[in-house]
């Protein structure tokens, strides 16, 4: 069953690398909403930054594609981060999953999805080679003064 979100937005920007500081930035501005903790802001941005900068590097490594960033909160204090892409896809999710596994060369870490699924509290990888990848992430925010 599909709850129903009381509130969402929706972005779609070029894969440009200046565009994960604003995808960081807006994801920090829907979230604030909530009056999340200091820590709870910084995971959000952290693991949005991650699946962006992924997105940016990997889905298109010869062009500037499209990213959409979406965003919805749910009753429970629940917030949900959408990063789709129509990019070149992931062959093999659990290897991408590995800690230090990466196809970005030397100078990438292989870090992105071991840090979104420590900062977030789920994390969901849907990829097919040659169409695209989107990553959901879920976490739940500690009741402050929720609505």
């Amino acid at each position: 069953m599909r709850m129903k979100a009381y509130n969402e937005m929706r972005l779609e920007f070029p894969g440009l690398s200046c565009n994960e500081a604003f995808a960081r930035g807006a994801a920090a501005c829907f979230t604030a909403q909530t009056d999340p903790t200091l820590n709870e802001l910084e995971d959000i941005k952290t693991a949005v930054s991650e699946a962006v900068t992924n997105a940016i590097l990997h889905a298109y490594p010869d062009m500037i594609g499209k990213i959409i960033l979406t965003m919805r909160l749910y009753t429970g204090n629940l917030l949900e981060v959408t990063v789709k892409d129509r990019g070149r896809g992931i062959e093999n999710i659990e290897q991408a999953r590995q800690p230090m596994f990466t196809t970005g060369g030397a100078e990438r870490s292989g870090m992105g999805f071991t840090i979104m699924e420590s900062f977030m509290d789920s994390l969901i990888i849907r990829s097919a080679p040659g169409r695209g990848t989107t990553v959901i992430m879920r976490k739940r925010l500690s009741p402050r003064n929720r609505l």
